[in-house]
């Protein structure tokens, strides 16, 4: 039962690191889009390209505020917050039950 228990707290570890790179890259990229970035700019390019999966369906939910202010990096994170506070800590409260 030990290695199972290993197996899954090694997973859940490793799902919280991803989470918690995923929130600081969001975080990078909200803050790039107050200045005008260089839409050319690889880093911004890869910003882009990992991000907007996740953002864009929480765009299209969201509704219009009218004065410019995009929100779905401040939902995108709270989603984060929720998946890194229920998710990776009932696996661990789970793997602490398995031994």
């Amino acid at each position: 039962m030990f290695i199972l228990r290993n197996f899954i707290l090694t997973v859940t570890t490793l799902l919280d690191w991803g989470l918690t790179l995923y929130l600081w890259i969001i975080v990078i990229r909200a803050v790039i889009s107050w200045v005008n970035p260089d839409p050319y700019n690889p880093f911004v390019i890869f910003l882009y390209r990992v991000t907007e999966p996740l953002l864009a369906p929480i765009r299209r939910r969201l509704p219009s505020l009218g004065f410019g202010i995009d929100l779905s990096p401040l939902i995108a994170v709270a989603f984060i917050f929720f998946l890194k506070g229920f998710i990776v800590k009932s696996l661990i409260e789970f793997t602490y039950l398995l031994g």
